[in-house]
C-alpha cells in the first residue's frame, strides 16, 4: 500500500538505477529526488530534473536529506535543509558538468584544464563544510573560497553573476534595487579580486581599514658552514638604517659550538627570529640585515701562547650583511621561505669593528678581509604582513618552532592599548683610558651589574638579544691593546618598573693580561642612576660618564659611597657640595660614554608630562603647565592618557572659572590626536575611559560654555585654528558632556535637567548660526563650517541617551536646514554639506521613522537641489540609495507610504531628468546608480501613489512630459545595456518594475490622449517602449538552459507576453488613430512577432490585418503597409530573427482574417506575396549564418535578388542585394560573375545628369557618373576575370561618352584600354572550363534549389570527381543518386537530400566566328565556353534485340539537350535548366563519328611529329598507330564492316546507302593516314623499338588488305565515294525521363593500358554491353593505380560516349591525374553499389553531328552545333567479359584484349612506354567542306593558352577524295594551316572509350607556313578538276600551360592567303558586336581543284619560303612513300 511520506522528502540518488520494473523512474547518480509516497522499500517521486515525470525507485539507492516541505499535499515544495552555499554549489556544478565538456570539444583547452581544477577544489570544499568539523572561522573561510571560486567560473563560462552578501545568495525581493545594484558591483569586483592571490587585511571596522599594515621578516639560521673558528661563537642578528647610521631592531642571539652547531642540541631547527613591527616607511628605507660573530676563546686565534686555556674571552671575529632592498622582491610573493648565503667578513683592525658593517656595505674593501671561499651563514628570510595577532593565526608553524619575537627599538607605528612594555636600550659606546705604565696598550673588558637602591643585584635583567635568556651580569667583547676602545654593543636592560626607580648600573674596567697566569686586574669603575630626582627617566642620549679608580682590593659592598658621587657632568652640576675625603678618586683622564634608549609604556622622560600628573606640588605653575601639555609627545599622551585625564578634570573641578578654557583646549588637544592614525587604536580606550572611570560630574556645564563660547566667536576672528580643532573634537566632547550629565542626574536624582536641556538647545543654535554664516568671503570660515558639519553626525547617538528620537530630529532637521540651501557655496562645501546629510542617513537616528518623517523632508530638498544643478551626483545617488535601503528593510510600516509620497512628489520628476542628461553623456557608473535609484522608487510605489502621481498633474502638458521622460528612460535603459550582459537578476528586476510601471501609467495615456488630444508623440514613444522591451536579450528565455527558464518563469512569469497584450490592447484603444502609426510601426510590430514566442505572435500578427485594413480605408489599397512590411522584413530576417513556423503562423493568421473582407483577393495575393518572400529570405540568412560555401550563398542571393526584381518589384532591394552578391563573388574571386552582377545595377541607370543621393557606399552625385564609375569597375572586373570580349563593350560604350563630351583624356585611357584587351586576348593563355548538370531532389533542399536542376560552370581545372566532392561537402547530408534518370516522385517528395550530377557539354551559339577559317584559336576559344545557354549529354542504349555477335549493329545514343534560363557565365556560376530536348542517334551515325573522330586525333598526332612539335619520345605515337592497326587486325573496324557493310543491313536500310559510303569513305581515309604515320614513325623510331615498328608494317599491310578485299570499290577512287548524305536521326523534344534501363559499360584493359593511359586513344567502341541484361557500369579506361587493385578502387564514371569528362588543361598542369581521376567522381562508399556501379558521366565536348541537328546550317554547309570529344583513350577498351563470376577488378582487367576493338590492347611490352604517359594530346581534324547540302562532321575545338600557330595535315574534302593531302614522306614541306587545337574523340554517343583532352607543348615561333602539294601528285589528291567549292582550311594551335606563362610567345595571327587568292572585302562591324573584331568573309585558298599555272606557282612560291632541307635517307623514304601511294 503506498502512503505519503512524512519525513522522507528530499534525497540524493547513491546509485544509478535504470528503471526496468513498470514505472520504474530512470535515475543517475548524483540526481537529487523529490519523495512523495513509500511503500515496502520502494518510493514513488519525481526526479529534480523532470518533474513532472513520476515514477518508482528503491529506497536503499537513495541517500535521504533533511529538508523543509511547504504546502503539503499535491503541490508540496521541498527545499533541503542545508547551508545555501552547499546547495549553490551542488547546482552549480551539475551546470558546470556539461559546459565543461563542451570547452574540450571546441579546443578550448586552457579553460577546460582550469576549470577541472577548479571544480575538483569546489568539490573538495564542499566536502569539508558538509563533514560539520569546522570552527566558525574556519566555515567562514571555506565560504569565502567557495564563493571566489563559483564566481570566477560563473564569469569564464559566460554565465550570470551571482549576487550575495556574506556569501549567501540574496534574495532581490527582500532587498532593495540599490542595494541590490551594489551587491552586483562588490560580487564582480570580489570575481575580479579572486586573481589576485594576495591577501588584503580587510577590516571590520568602519574606519580602521586605514590602518597601516605592520611588516614582518621571520629569519631562521640554517647554519654557519664557515667554522675554521675551531671555537665557541655568538652569532648576533639585528636590522641595520644605512641612511639613519644606526640600529633600528633588537638584536637576536644564536651560540654556536665550535662546530657550527647550536650550543643548546634543543635549538637545532630553532635558531629563527621574527622580526616585527616594521612600518610601510620602514621598508622603503635602506634597511640591511647585519650579522657579527663574536667568538669565545683565547686572545688570538693563531696564537696558543697567549692567555692560558681555562680563560675565555668575548672576541671580535667577523661580520655579514645583507640589503632587504635586494631580497624583497623575491620574497614578497612566496607564502615559503628562501635560503640566502652571507659572507662573513673578517676586520683587518680592531679599532674599526664598531663600523665594519658600514665598511662592507659601502665596499671600503681595504678594512676588511674577505673570506677566502663562498660559504658563510646560510639564513632563510620570509616576509609576512599583517597584526601580531593574524600572523600567529596564519602561520602557527613558525611559532610552534620557538621564535624569538625581536622587537624594533622604540614604539611601532601603531601603539596597541594593551601593550605594555618596560625596555631600556643600552649602547656602549665607548671608553678613553690610561696606558698606566704599561708598554703596551690595554685589553679592556667592561662588566656591567643592576643593582637596587639597597645594593642587591637585580637578577635576568640584562638581554644581549632575544632567543637567549637574560642574565645577571654581561662581559663586554674585549678589543686586542687598544687604550681607546669603541664597543657600539646595544643591551637591553628590561628592568621590572616597580624596581627601576632606585636603580642604578655599575661598570667595571678590566685589564685582561695575555701572560701566563691571565688574570683580568680592576682598574676602575663608573656608574649611573636609572632615574631622576625629579621622576624622570634617563634621557635618551648619549651620557659621557665619570671613570672612578679602585683596585681588585676595592669593596662595593656599601654602594652608598659612591652614589653620592657625581656620575656624569650634568650631575657634578647639579650637586657641588661633594665631600673631598673619598674612597673613590676621579681619573680626571679617563671616560666612558653609554647612549641609553627608553621604550616605555609606564615611565616617561618628559618634564611637562611629569608637572602636570604632579600639578599639586607646583599650584602656581598650572596655567603654564597645562599650555605646555600641547608640546608632549604623542606616544607620552597615549602612554599616561587615563592619568592625563582624570588629572584634567580634577583641575577643572578645582577651579573652573580659572582654568575651564585651558582644560577644554588641552581636552580638544588630547581627543584630536587620538584622530591620528598612529593613536587610532585608543579610542577604546578613551571609551571605556568615559563609561567606566570618568568622574567629572559637574563637567558638563563647562564643557558647555566653552564650546558655546568658541561657536560664537567664529564670526569675529581671522584666525580660527583653535575654533575648527574644538569643532573635529566635538564628537567626544559630547560624549563627556553626555556621561557628565548622567553622572550629575544619578548623583542628584536629576536636578537641573531644565537648564541642562536650554544649554543644549542654546548650544545648537550657536551650531546653526555657524552654519548660517556667509562663507563665501572668508576661507577660514569654510574650514570652520566643513569641522563642524563633518563631526555633527557623530553627535546623535550621544543626543539619543538625553532626549527622544524627535527632539533630536528636530534638532538636526534645525541645523541641516540653517546650511544655505543653494548650491553657488564652492564645491568642497557641497560635499563637506552632502556627505554630513549622508552620515546623518546612515546614522541609527534615521532608522526611526518618527525621526524620518521629520528628517526626509529637509534631506530630500538639498538632494533635488543638487540634482536640478547636477552637481556632485554620485555622493546624492549613496544618499538615496541609503534611503531606499532603510524603507526597504521597514516596508512593513504604514508610514512608508507617506515616505514613499514624499519622495516621489521631490525626486521621481528630477530623478528622470538626471537620468536623461546622464545617459547622453554615458556616464555608465552614475547611470548605474540612478537607475536603482529609480527603480526602487518605482518599485516602492502602490496603486494609491501613481494614482496622486497622476492626479497632481496641473495639466495634460506637464502629464505628457513627465510620460515622455519615463518612457525615454525605459527605452534608454533597454538600448544602452546599463547593466552588464551577465547581471541577469539586475536585468530581470529591472524589467518586472518597467512592465509593472507601464501597467499603472497606460490608462492615463488612453484616458488623455486618445480622442480629442490624441498626441502621435506619446503613443508613439509608449510602443516603442514595448517593441523595445519584448525584444530585450535578457527576456528571450528560448536561449538559457531549462532549469534558468523554470526558475524565471516561476518568480516573474513571460514578461514578454504581458507587454504584448498590454500593447494590443493599447492599439486597440487607438481607434481611428491607427492611422497615424501606418508604415511607421509597421517595422517595430513586425519585430515583436518575430520573437520566437507563440503566443506573443498569436496576439500581435492580427494588427498587421488591422492596418492594412485602416489604409484599405482611407487610401482605397494598402500599399504602404505592404511597402513597409517587405522593407522590414528583410532586414529583421538577416538579423536572425523569423522561422518556419512562423511564416506558416502568419499565412494562417492573416489569410483567416482577411477571408472576410472585401479586398479579399488583393490580401490574400500579398499575403501570399509576403510568405514567399519569407521562404527566400530564411533561405537566404540560414545559408549566410552557417558555415555554408559561397556556391550556396550566391545561389540563395541571386534567387532572393531576382524574387525582389520580378515578383514584388522593390528596386532598392534588388539594388542592394545586386551588391551583396557583388561583393560574395569577389570574394570567391568570381570576377567575371562579379562584373556581370554589377552590370545589372548598371543597366538601370542612364547617360543622364539626374543627381542621385547618397546610397550604400556611393556618394551623392549625377547618374552620368555614378553609371561611369559603375562601368569602369564593371570594365575591371572584367579584365581581372579575363573576360576582355565582354569588357570591349563596355570601353566602347564609355568612349562615345567622353568622345560626346570631348574629354579627349579619358577617351585616350579608355581606347588605350581597349586595345590592350585585344592583345590580352590575343597573347594571354586562358582554360576552357568543364560544365556540370546538378539535379537537387528532396525537400530538405532549400527553397531556392528544391527539385529544381542547374548547370553549373566548374572552377579552372575541376574534373568531375572534384566537382562531386564539392557538391558533397557542400550539401553533407545529400546522397549522390547513381544512375541518369530523371527522379521519381518519392524521391521528390521525400525528407531528405539527393544529388544527381555529370558533366555536359556546352553548345555554343556563335557558330560562325568558329567555322571562320582565319580566326586564331585563342579567339575561338572563348566563343567555345562562353554566351552558352544550351548543354547537351549523351546516353547510350540498345534498341530492338542485342546482336550478341555484334552489339553495334543496336547501339543507340539518346542526346539529352538542356537549355537553360541565363547565357553562362552570368551573375551566377549557375543557371536554372529552363526546358529539355530529347534527339536519338543512329548506330551507324555513331558508328561515323567515331572513326572521324580517330581520324582526326591521328592526324594531328602525326602532323605533330611531323612538324617536329613532339621532341623526342615517339611513344605517344606508337601507342596510337599501335592502338589503330592492332584493333583493325584484330577486328576493330571490322566490326562496323561486319554490321554495316552486310548486304541485309544495306538492304533492310535503303536510306543509309549514303551514310555507309560515308563510313567507308572513312576508312579508307584512315589507311592512308596510317600509312602516312608509319612512315613519320619510321624516321623517329628508337632502335629498340625497330621491332615494333615492323610489327606495324606487317599487321597495316593485313589491315589494308581485308578492308580492300572488304570494299573492292574504293581501290580506284572514284567521285561516287562523295555522295550526299541525308539527315541521319528524327529529332525528338521530350522532357521525359532517360530510358530506366540501366547500363553498364566496362572498359577493358592490358596492364600497359593501366600503367601509360594517355588521352589518346583510337576510338574504340566502346560501348560494349555485358551478358547481364541491359545494366551498363562504365569504368574509367585509364586510372590512378598502377595495378589491378587500384583499378578496381577507381570510381565509376558513367557517360554517355566515355567514361570521363575532362577538362581541357594543357598536359603539363594535369599528366598526373588520369582523365578518370579528374572526370569521373570520386564517391564515399556509401554511394557505391557493388555491382551495378554505375554513375553518369556526359559526353566531352563531342561535336555534334550536323544530321541530328538539320535545321541551323549556315551557307557554306557547316552547322552550328558543335560535338566535344569525350573520353579518349590510348588504346582502346576490350569486349568485356561477360563470365559471372569474375570480379569487377577481373573484369576490369582482362589477360587479352578482344579482337574487335578499333584500338585493341597493346600487347607488346613498350620498354619506355610510360615514361610520358598523358603528355600530349592530339590536334583536331580540320572541317572538310561540302556542296549545299552536304553535312559533314564538326569538331569542336578546346580552350588553349598558346599564342602559336603549329602547322598540322592540311584538310580534305569528302567530295574529292577519301585523303587529305598528308606529305608523302617526312621531308615533304609542313602544313601551314591553322588550326584548332582540340582533341575529337570518339563520338560521346557510341560509348566509344575516346582519349581525354589534353594540351601539348609546342615552341613559340610558328614555322613559316607551306603548301604541301609538292611533293605529291596532283592527281593523289585530286581527281575532279573542275571543283568549284574550295574547302575552308581550319588553323591548329597548341595550347601552353599556365606554368610557362613567363615565355611570353608572339601574338597569334590569321596568315595570310597563298598567291592567287584575293580576300574579299571586308564587311561592315556590326553595331555592337558580341565580340571584338570585324567579321570578313573567309579567304579562299585554293589548295585543291587549282588551275596547273596557280598550282605551279603556288608550289614553286612555298618551295621558295620554306621548303626544309632533308638528307638522302628522308628523299629515299620520301620516293618509296610516294610510290606506294601511285601504286594504290
Amino acid at each position: 500500500m503506498w502512503t505519503p511520506t512524512e519525513e522522507e522528502k528530499y534525497g540524493v540518488v547513491i546509485c544509478s538505477f535504470r528503471g526496468p520494473v513498470p514505472q520504474g523512474l530512470i535515475l543517475e547518480l548524483g540526481e537529487t529526488v523529490q519523495i512523495l509516497e513509500k511503500c515496502e522499500g520502494w518510493y514513488r517521486g519525481v526526479s529534480i530534473k523532470k518533474p513532472n515525470v513520476k515514477g518508482i525507485f528503491p529506497a536503499n539507492y537513495i541517500h535521504l536529506k533533511k529538508a523543509v516541505v511547504s504546502n503539503r499535499g499535491q503541490y508540496e515544495t521541498v527545499v533541503p535543509l542545508e547551508d545555501s552555499v552547499i546547495t549553490e554549489v551542488t547546482a552549480t556544478l551539475q551546470e558546470w558538468a556539461v559546459l565543461w565538456k563542451q570547452l574540450y570539444v571546441k579546443h578550448k583547452i586552457d579553460l577546460f584544464y582550469k576549470l577541472r581544477h577548479v571544480m575538483n577544489e569546489l568539490i573538495d570544499l564542499r566536502r569539508q563544510l558538509l563533514s560539520g568539523h569546522l570552527t566558525q572561522d574556519q566555515v567562514r573561510e571555506v565560504k569565502r573560497h567557495l564563493t571566489v571560486r563559483l564566481d570566477w567560473g560563473n564569469e569564464h563560462l559566460g554565465l550570470d553573476l551571482v549576487p550575495r552578501k556574506d556569501f549567501e545568495v540574496v534574495d532581490s525581493d527582500q532587498i532593495s534595487v540599490s542595494d541590490l545594484y551594489k551587491m552586483h558591483l562588490s560580487s564582480r569586483h570580489s570575481v575580479q579580486q579572486s586573481t589576485s592571490q594576495v591577501d588584503t587585511i580587510r577590516s571590520r571596522h568602519g574606519e580602521a581599514c586605514r590602518l597601516p599594515v605592520p611588516h614582518h621578516f621571520f629569519l631562521s639560521l640554517k647554519s654557519f658552514t664557515y667554522n675554521t673558528i675551531g671555537e665557541d661563537a655568538d652569532v648576533f642578528f639585528f636590522l641595520y638604517d644605512v641612511r639613519e647610521g644606526k640600529q633600528i631592531s633588537e638584536r637576536f642571539m644564536v651560540r654556536l659550538n665550535k662546530n657550527g652547531g647550536p650550543k643548546n642540541p634543543e635549538k637545532i631547527d630553532r635558531m629563527c627570529a621574527l622580526f616585527t613591527d616594521l612600518s610601510s616607511k620602514d621598508m622603503k628605507k635602506d634597511l640591511y640585515i647585519v650579522a657579527h660573530v663574536i667568538r669565545l676563546g683565547r686572545m688570538l686565534l693563531n696564537d696558543s701562547r697567549k692567555g692560558p686555556s681555562h680563560l675565555h674571552y668575548r672576541r671580535p671575529y667577523g661580520c655579514a650583511v645583507l640589503s632587504i632592498m635586494d631580497v624583497i622582491p623575491s620574497i614578497s610573493e612566496l607564502k615559503e621561505e628562501k635560503d640566502f648565503v652571507l659572507k662573513v667578513y673578517t676586520c683587518n683592525n680592531e679599532n674599526e669593528w664598531y663600523q665594519i658593517h658600514e665598511n662592507i656595505i659601502r665596499k671600503s674593501s681595504t678594512k676588511y678581509t674577505a673570506p677566502s671561499s663562498n660559504y658563510g651563514l646560510i639564513v632563510s628570510l620570509q616576509l609576512l604582513r599583517g597584526e601580531m595577532e593574524q600572523v600567529r593565526r596564519e602561520y602557527p608553524m613558525i611559532f610552534n618552532r620557538g621564535v624569538a619575537v625581536t622587537r624594533k627599538i622604540g614604539f611601532p607605528d601603531v601603539i596597541m592599548p594593551g601593550d605594555i612594555r618596560n625596555d631600556l636600550y643600552l649602547t656602549l659606546e665607548k671608553g678613553d683610558f690610561e696606558r698606566g705604565g704599561k708598554s703596551v696598550q690595554k685589553n679592556i673588558e667592561v662588566t656591567m651589574y643592576v643593582l637596587y637602591a639597597d645594593g642587591e643585584f637585580l637578577k635576568d635583567c640584562i638581554s644581549l638579544g632575544s632567543g637567549e635568556s637574560s642574565r645577571s651580569l654581561y662581559h663586554s667583547f674585549v678589543l686586542y691593546h687598544s687604550n681607546s676602545p669603541r664597543w657600539g654593543e646595544v643591551i637591553k636592560l628590561p628592568i621590572p618598573i616597580d624596581r627601576f626607580r632606585g636603580s642604578h648600573l655599575r661598570f667595571e674596567f678590566r685589564h685582561c693580561s695575555t701572560k701566563d697566569k691571565g688574570e683580568k686586574k680592576l682598574f676602575g669603575f663608573a656608574f649611573t642612576p636609572l632615574m631622576r630626582d625629579d621622576g624622570t627617566t634617563l634621557s635618551d642620549d648619549i651620557h659621557e660618564l665619570y671613570v672612578y679608580k679602585c683596585d681588585e682590593n676595592s669593596t662595593f659592598n656599601n654602594h652608598a659611597l659612591y652614589l653620592g658621587l657625581p656620575c656624569c657632568k650634568e650631575d657634578y652640576n647639579g650637586c657641588p657640595n661633594i665631600p673631598s675625603s673619598l674612597i673613590f678618586q676621579r681619573s680626571t683622564k679617563e671616560s666612558f660614554s653609554v647612549s641609553t634608549q627608553l621604550s616605555s609604556t609606564k615611565l616617561t622622560q618628559n618634564v611637562d608630562l611629569l608637572a602636570l600628573l604632579k600639578w599639586k606640588a607646583y599650584p602656581d605653575r598650572v596655567m603654564d603647565i597645562l599650555g605646555r601639555l600641547r608640546h608632549v609627545s604623542g606616544e607620552e599622551i597615549v602612554k599616561f592618557l587615563q592619568d592625563i585625564l582624570d588629572t584634567l578634570f580634577v583641575i577643572l573641578d578645582d577651579n573652573t572659572e580659572k582654568y575651564g578654557l585651558l582644560v577644554f583646549q588641552s581636552l580638544v588637544f588630547i581627543i584630536n590626536l587620538l584622530r591620528d592614525s598612529k593613536y587610532f587604536h585608543f579610542r577604546p580606550v578613551m571609551d571605556t575611559y568615559i563609561q567606566k572611570h570618568f568622574a567629572g560630574a559637574l563637567a558638563y556645564k563647562e564643557l558647555i560654555r566653552c564650546l558655546k563660547w568658541y561657536m560664537d566667536r567664529s564670526a569675529e576672528l581671522i584666525r580660527q585654528d583653535h575654533i575648527q580643532e574644538a569643532m573635529r573634537a566635538l564628537e567626544y566632547l559630547f560624549k563627556f558632556i553626555v556621561q557628565s550629565r548622567i553622572l550629575y542626574s544619578r548623583a542628584t536624582c536629576g536636578m537641573e535637567e531644565e537648564q541642562f536641556r536650554a544649554s543644549i538647545q542654546e548650544l545648537f543654535q550657536s551650531i546653526r548660526f555657524v552654519l548660517s554664516l556667509d562663507s563665501r568671503s572668508s576661507e577660514t570660515l569654510i574650514f570652520t563650517q566643513a569641522a563642524l558639519l563633518n563631526s555633527f553626525p557623530a553627535i546623535f547617538d550621544e543626543l539619543l541617551q538625553m532626549f527622544t528620537v524627535q527632539e533630536v530630529a528636530e534638532f538636526v532637521r534645525g541645523t541641516l536646514g540653517s546650511m544655505p540651501s543653494t548650491v553657488h557655496i564652492g564645491q568642497s562645501m557641497d560635499v563637506v554639506k552632502l556627505q554630513s546629510i549622508a552620515r546623518t542617513v546612515d546614522s541609527r537616528l534615521f532608522s526611526f521613522s518618527e525621526s524620518r518623517r521629520i528628517l526626509l523632508p529637509v534631506v530630500l530638498h538639498h538632494i533635488h537641489l543638487h540634482l536640478r544643478q547636477q552637481k556632485e551626483l554620485l555622493i546624492c545617488s549613496g544618499i538615496l540609495s541609503s534611503i531606499f535601503s532603510i524603507i526597504k528593510t521597514s516596508s512593513l510600516e504604514t508610514d512608508v507610504i507617506e515616505e514613499v509620497e514624499m519622495m516621489v512628489e521631490s525626486l521621481l520628476d528630477v530623478l528622470l531628468q538626471t537620468l536623461l542628461t546622464i545617459m547622453s553623456k554615458s556616464q555608465s557608473q552614475e547611470a548605474g546608480e540612478y537607475v536603482s535609484c529609480l527603480l526602487s522608487l518605482l518599485r516602492q510605489m502602490s496603486d494609491t501613489h501613481f494614482q496622486h502621481l497622476l492626479e497632481n498633474f496641473q495639466s495634460k502638458d506637464e502629464l505628457k512630459e513627465f510620460l515622455l521622460k519615463i518612457f525615454c528612460v525605459f527605452r534608454n535603459l533597454m538600448k544602452m545595456s546599463v547593466f552588464p550582459r551577465d547581471w541577469m537578476v539586475m536585468r530581470l528586476l529591472t524589467s518586472n518594475i518597467i512592465v509593472t510601471t507601464v501597467q499603472y501609467l497606460s490608462p492615463a495615456l488612453h484616458k488623455n490622449f486618445t480622442e480629442t488630444d490624441f498626441d502621435f508623440k506619446v503613443w508613439n514613444s509608449y510602443f516603442s517602449l514595448s517593441v523595445l522591451f519584448i525584444n530585450q536579450p535578457s527576456l528571450q528565455l528560448e536561449t538559457v538552459t531549462p532549469v534558468k527558464r523554470k526558475k524565471i518563469l516561476d518568480k516573474y512569469g513571460d514578461m514578454r507576453i504581458m507587454m504584448a497584450y498590454e500593447l494590443f490592447s493599447m492599439w486597440q484603444n487607438l481607434g481611428e488613430h491607427k492611422i497615424h502609426f501606418i508604415p511607421g510601426m509597421i517595422g517595430p510590430f513586425l519585430g515583436v512577432t518575430l520573437v520566437p514566442q507563440p503566443e506573443v505572435r498569436n496576439i500581435m500578427i492580427p494588427i498587421f490585418h488591422d492596418m492594412m485594413d485602416w489604409e484599405q480605408r482611407k487610401n482605397g489599397n494598402f500599399k504602404q503597409v505592404e511597402a513597409e512590411l517587405i522593407d522590414k522584413l528583410d532586414s529583421l530576417v538577416s538579423e536572425g530573427k523569423g522561422d518556419e513556423n512562423y511564416r506558416e503562423l502568419f499565412s494562417l493568421l492573416l489569410l483567416e482574417k482577411i477571408e472576410q473582407e472585401t479586398w479579399r483577393e488583393t490580401g490574400i495575393s500579398f499575403v501570399t506575396s509576403v510568405t514567399r518572400l519569407m521562404e527566400r529570405l530564411l533561405d537566404y540568412r540560414d545559408c549566410m549564418k552557417g558555415d555554408e560555401t559561397e556556391n550556396k550563398k550566391i545561389g540563395c542571393t541571386v534567387n532572393l535578388m531576382n524574387f525582389y526584381k520580378s515578383e514584388i518589384n522593390k528596386e532598392e532591394m534588388y539594388i542592394r542585394y545586386i551588391h551583396k552578391l557583388c561583393d560574395m563573388h569577389l570574394q570567391a574571386e568570381n570576377y567575371t560573375e562579379a562584373a556581370f552582377t554589377l552590370l545589372l545595377y548598371c543597366e538601370l541607370l542612364q547617360w543622364e545628369d539626374r543627381p542621385l543621393r547618397d546610397f550604400l557606399h556611393y556618394p551623392s552625385q549625377t547618374e552620368w557618373q555614378r553609371k561611369e564609375a559603375l562601368s569602369r569597375k564593371i570594365i575591371h572586373y572584367f579584365n581581372k576575370g579575363k573576360s576582355w570580349e565582354f569588357g570591349i563593350p563596355l570601353c566602347r560604350e564609355l568612349a562615345i561618352q567622353y568622345e560626346s563630351l570631348y574629354d579627349y583624356q579619358s577617351l585616350s585611357w579608355i581606347r588605350k584600354m581597349e586595345a590592350t584587351y585585344y592583345d590580352n586576348i590575343m597573347e594571354q593563355q586562358r582554360l576552357e572550363p568543364e560544365f556540370f548538370r546538378v539535379g537537387f531532389y528532396g525537400r530538405k533542399f532549400p527553397f531556392f534549389l528544391r527539385n529544381k536542376e542547374y548547370v553549373c560552370r566548374g572552377h579552372d581545372y575541376e574534373r568531375l570527381e572534384a566537382f562531386q566532392q564539392r557538391m558533397l561537402s557542400e550539401f553533407p547530408q545529400a546522397i549522390a543518386m547513381q544512375h541518369p534518370n530523371h527522379p521519381d516522385d518519392n524521391i521528390l517528395q521525400c525528407d531528405a537530400q539527393y544529388l544527381q550530377i555529370y558533366a555536359v557539354t556546352p553548345i555554343p551559339d556563335n557558330i560562325d566566328v568558329l567555322q571562320m577559317d582565319r580566326v586564331p584559336d585563342r579567339i575561338k576559344s572563348f566563343y567555345r565556353v562562353n554566351n552558352i545557354r544550351k548543354f547537351r549529354y549523351d546516353r547510350p542504349f540498345h534498341k530492338g534485340p542485342k546482336d550478341k555477335e555484334n552489339e553495334f549493329k543496336s547501339l543507340w545514343i539518346e542526346r539529352t539537350t538542356l537549355i537553360l534560363t541565363h547565357s553562362l557565365p552570368g551573375i551566377s556560376r549557375w543557371f536554372e535548366v529552363e526546358r529539355r530536348e530529347l534527339v536519338e542517334v543512329s548506330p551507324l551515325e555513331n558508328a561515323i563519328q567515331v572513326v572521324e573522330n580517330k581520324n582526326q586525333e591521328l592526324r594531328t598526332l602525326i602532323s605533330q611529329y611531323q612538324h617536329k612539335q613532339m621532341h623526342g619520345n615517339i611513344n605517344l605515337l606508337s601507342m596510337c598507330l599501335n592502338g589503330v592497326i592492332d584493333a583493325a587486325v584484330n577486328g576493330g573496324i571490322a566490326r562496323y564492316q561486319e554490321a554495316f557493310f552486310d548486304r541485309e543491313y544495306i538492304t533492310t536500310h535503303p536510306g543509309d546507302a549514303e551514310k555507309i559510303t560515308q563510313l567507308k569513305e572513312l576508312m579508307h581515309e584512315q589507311v592512308h593516314i596510317l600509312g602516312v604515320g608509319l612512315a613519320v614513325h619510321e624516321k623517329f623510331v628508337h632502335p629498340e623499338m625497330r621491332p615494333l615498328h615492323k610489327k606495324l608494317i606487317d599487321q597495316f599491310q593485313m589491315m589494308r588488305s581485308s578492308l580492300y578485299h572488304e570494299l573492292p570499290a574504293l581501290d580506284k577512287l572514284s567521285p561516287a565515294c562523295s555522295g550526299t548524305s541525308t539527315p541521319r536521326s528524327s529529332m525528338l523534344i521530350s522532357h521525359s525521363p532517360m530510358s530506366p534501363e540501366s547500363i553498364k559499360l566496362v572498359h577493358r584493359h592490358s596492364l600497359l593500358n593501366m600503367l601509360g593511359t594517355v588521352r589518346h586513344s583510337s576510338s574504340s567502341l566502346s560501348s560494349h554491353t555485358s551478358s547481364e541484361t541491359g545494366n551498363l557500369v562504365i569504368l574509367t579506361d585509364s586510372s590512378i593505380g598502377e595495378t589491378a587493385e587500384d583499378m578496381y578502387h577507381m570510381q565509376a564514371s558513367p557517360s554517355t560516349s566515355s567514361l570521363s569528362s575532362t577538362h581541357s588543361a594543357p598536359s603539363q598542369m594535369i599528366n598526373s591525374a588520369p582523365p578518370s581521376t579528374r572526370g569521373s567522381p570520386s564517391l564515399p562508399d556509401k554511394y557505391r553499389h557493388n555491382r551495378d556501379l554505375m554513375m553518369l558521366l556526359p559526353t566531352h565536348r563531342d561535336r555534334p553531328s550536323s544530321a541530328m541537328y538539320p535545321a541551323a546550317i549556315t551557307e557554306n554547309g557547316q552547322h552550328q552545333n558543335f560535338q566535344r570529344a569525350l573520353l579518349q583513350q590510348v588504346i582502346g577498351p576490350c569486349k568485356p567479359c561477360s563470365d559471372p563470376n569474375l570480379s569487377v577488378a577481373e573484369k576490369a582487367v582482362p589477360a587479352a584484349p578482344s579482337s574487335w576493338s578499333l584500338d585493341s590492347g597493346t600487347r607488346e611490352a613498350l620498354p619506355f612506354l610510360s615514361a610520358h604517359v598523358g603528355s600530349i594530346l592530339a590536334p583536331p581534324v580540320p572541317p572538310r567542306s561540302l556542296p549545299h547540302g552536304h553535312y559533314s562532321l564538326h569538331f569542336d575545338a578546346f580552350h588553349h593558352h598558346l599564342n602559336d600557330v603549329p602547322p598540322a595535315l592540311p584538310a580534305r574534302t569528302l567530295r574529292k577524295s577519301p585523303l587529305h593531302p598528308i606529305p608523302a614522306s617526312p621531308t615533304s614541306p609542313q602544313s601551314g594551316l591553322d588550326g584548332s587545337n582540340s582533341t575529337l574523340s570518339g563520338s560521346a554517343s557510341s560509348g566509344v572509350s575516346s582519349l581525354s583532352e589534353s594540351n601539348f607543348g609546342h615552341s613559340s615561333e610558328p614555322p613559316p607556313r607551306t603548301d604541301t602539294m609538292d611533293s605529291v601528285p596532283s592527281q593523289a589528291w585530286n581527281t575532279d578538276e573542275d571543283l568549284e567549292t574550295p574547302y575552308l582550311p581550319v588553323r591548329y594551335s597548341l595550347s601552353e600551360p599556365d606554368v610557362l606563362e613567363t615565355l611570353k610567345s608572339q601574338p597569334c595571327r590569321s596568315h595570310s592567303a597563298p598567291s592567287g587568292v584575293i580576300p574579299q572585302d571586308t564587311m561592315d562591324p556590326p553595331a555592337l558586336p558580341p565580340k571584338p573584331y570585324h567579321s570578313r568573309l573567309p579567304n579562299i585558298e585554293n589548295e585543291e581543284g587549282m588551275m596547273k599555272e596557280e598550282e605551279e606557282k603556288h608550289r614553286a612560291l612555298h618551295r621558295k619560303i620554306s621548303q626544309p632541307i632533308g638528307g638522302a635517307k628522308e628523299e629515299q623514304a620520301r620516293v618509296a612513300w610516294e610510290h606506294g601511294i601511285s601504286e594504290q
